[in-house]
């Protein structure tokens, strides 16, 4: 028994010992946990606890154009807290207060007797003005925080391109969303320790961390282009009172886009926010997110291909209309064009043409194109909400299908993604990807990010690129795109009336107009695509609704980048030059009235009183028929 009783106790002894050293473990590794694992973790809360956080909302960074003009903006206002713990005279401080934030006494008194809070808002949006104001009363338990505040130098202008923000200073759509991790910046704060129920203690060091402001963007939209294609567009949808006008200017050799405008549109400064169709309606970029069929302007990329792959006759013959796989397919001039060469048959639009050459290459050779093209897919431009375009299954395609193609029909492109197309078409066969933002820089002045222009693909070939060029020429000097003639430069191009579609159907007289044309401008090649959306009336045809409206914008271009005209046989000028008077600094009135003097028409930008930049500058030869750009802030 003795025995039995000592090994008993010995194994007790050894199971407590196992037991001790077990739990020992256990609250060790707990310490290891709170101390080191997670005791940074814990600081932080605790620090939580015992200070009162008020945020500094840091200031946005600039949006600005290709010359630095400064298109959206953040400005500081200030927001008055107040902690009802430490308010010790309410009606005093009400009275102190009261008509420095512009509000009743008496509710004043209301808002600051709540109790069963920490912390109440007594006052947003308060001026600078009105900050040190209250600053200067000097009363316990009021405190102020910095917040940023949006603002868009013009208003409407550039609305879907440059998007908008949220309250909290979150970009929603445009450049605000895409580059918004960029723009926003690192929110700053005040903490001050407070004893349980939130009063500040007497020993108390409050800690300020400064806010960072966002970073500058730097856009390719030039400012002055921009008010150029904002003017064409607005003229355009006023003078045919169509649904919308949309225009788009890139840079061939880049992919830059030099601008892109709207209209209707709607003040950035404010936004319809109550209104969730018009604000959805108003901020969707048509130029990138809507597909259409673009008609006449497609048979460049036709031309292109026919010319690639020999495909081009000596001679064609436009009896009206041509017969498909049993189908008639009928020419715009329903009495035909007759017998014509290629080059006429561009300069007369005519489908018979294009639908002989598309037949002619064949489907399978004609989509291996496209995809080079870039047909059928995003272009990669920095805009949410791009579309692909709309292309007709290969395996299913018909004779029928591919002869529509070839003059732009039974294909949805999107505008931008035409553009970029006929892009590589006049400046030797890059397709580059699109592009808006130029670089960014943070405060101290370092790149962020910087765009180098970006070939895609190859389309077609140098020879095929210079022969497209001067045949798109000769449609406006000779053709059906005159309207977009001006006197001692060259412009190219090609009309387009488009029919629109309603569930699956021909929408019987609904169009949509357009001209896309080109011109060189110093070392760079300019391609821009002007649309009209259901123009009112009898006139519908691109040639006479969007081709004029290209060939004055392309005019002001030529004015603005000082290129000047070099006069054929016969040709005159139908202006006088007129010596640009000196506005800047001027109240808007009396620049109304020096540029009225002068016979000069004007734009205002901007809702300031005083000028504070103009275009063209003081001094520089400006022609009668030109639109001079004056803007403010």
């Amino acid at each position: 028994m003795d025995k039995i009783s000592h090994f008993s106790i010995k194994k007790k002894l050894v199971i407590s010992l196992v037991l001790l050293v077990f739990i020992f473990v256990l609250l060790f590794g707990r310490l290891f946990y709170l101390q080191v694992l997670w005791g940074t973790t814990l600081q932080y809360r605790a620090y939580d606890q015992w200070t009162r956080e008020l945020p500094f909302r840091a200031d946005r960074g600039d949006i600005v154009d290709a010359n630095g003009v400064v298109l959206a903006k953040s400005s500081s206002s200030y927001t008055l807290y107040a902690r009802p713990n430490e308010l010790e005279d309410i009606p005093y401080i009400a009275s102190s207060i009261a008509d420095i934030i512009d509000m009743d006494k008496d509710k004043l008194i209301e808002k600051l007797s709540r109790k069963g809070v920490s912390e109440i808002t007594v006052a947003k949006s308060l001026t600078k003005a009105q900050m040190l104001a209250l600053i200067a009363t000097d009363v316990d338990g009021l405190y102020l925080t910095a917040n940023s505040d949006r603002y868009y130098t013009y208003g409407n202008f550039l609305t879907q391109v440059l998007g908008f923000t949220n309250s909290d200073g979150v970009g929603q759509s445009g450049v605000e969303l895409y580059y918004d991790d960029y723009l926003k910046g690192v929110d700053g704060a005040s903490y001050t320790q407070t004893d349980l129920i939130g009063r500040k203690l007497s020993s108390n060091v409050t800690t300020y961390v400064d806010s960072v402001k966002g970073m500058t963007t730097k856009l390719t939209i030039d400012y002055y282009m921009q008010s150029f294609a904002q003017k064409a567009v607005e003229d355009a949808q006023r003078t045919y009172s169509s649904n919308s006008a949309s225009c788009i200017i890139m840079s061939a050799n880049t992919g830059a886009v030099l601008a892109m405008a709207s209209a209707p549109t709607y003040d950035l400064n404010d936004i319809p926010r109550d209104d969730m169709d018009l604000l959805l309606k108003g901020s969707r970029n048509l130029l990138v997110t809507d597909v259409y069929e673009p008609g006449s302007t497609f048979k460049i990329l036709t031309s292109a291909i026919g010319l690639e792959q020999n495909a081009i006759k000596n001679s064609y013959y436009c009896g009206g209309s041509a017969t498909v796989d049993g189908q008639r397919i009928k020419c715009w001039r329903s009495i035909g064009h007759g017998s014509q060469d290629f080059k006429h048959g561009i300069q007369n639009s005519c489908n018979c043409v294009f639908m002989d050459i598309a037949l002619t290459v064949g489907k399978n050779k004609m989509y291996d194109y496209f995809s080079d093209f870039g047909l059928g897919a995003k272009t990669g431009v920095d805009i949410t909400g791009e579309a692909g375009g709309i292309m007709l299954n290969l395996d299913r395609i018909q004779n029928v299908d591919i002869a529509r193609i070839g003059f732009g029909q039974a294909i949805a492109v999107t505008p931008i993604q035409l553009v970029s197309a006929v892009c590589s078409v006049v400046n030797g066969g890059k397709l580059y990807t699109p592009y808006v933002v130029d670089s960014i820089t943070d405060v101290k002045g370092n790149t962020a990010y910087s765009h180098v222009p970006t070939v895609r693909n190859t389309t077609v070939s140098q020879s095929t690129s210079d022969t497209m060029k001067e045949y798109l020429y000769s449609v406006v000097s000779e053709g059906g795109g005159k309207n977009a003639y001006v006197a001692g430069y060259n412009i190219g191009g090609k009309t387009g009336t488009a029919q629109k579609y309603e569930n699956g159907a021909i929408a019987r007289g609904k169009y949509i107009s357009s001209f896309l044309g080109f011109t060189d401008v110093g070392d760079d090649t300019l391609v821009c695509l002007l649309l009209v959306d259901e123009p009112q009336g009898y006139t519908y045809y691109g040639s006479i609704v969007a081709a004029p409206f290209v060939g004055k914008l392309f005019s002001s271009i030529f004015a603005y980048k000082n290129i000047a005209p070099n006069y054929k046989d016969g040709e005159a000028p139908s202006y006088t030059e007129i010596d640009m008077p000196d506005l800047t600094g001027m109240s808007i009135a009396d620049a109304l009235v020096e540029l009225k003097r002068a016979g000069l028409d004007c734009e205002i930008g901007g809702d300031g009183t005083k000028v504070t930049y103009q275009f063209p500058a003081a001094g520089q030869k400006v022609r009668s028929t030109a639109v001079v750009l004056i803007s403010t802030e």
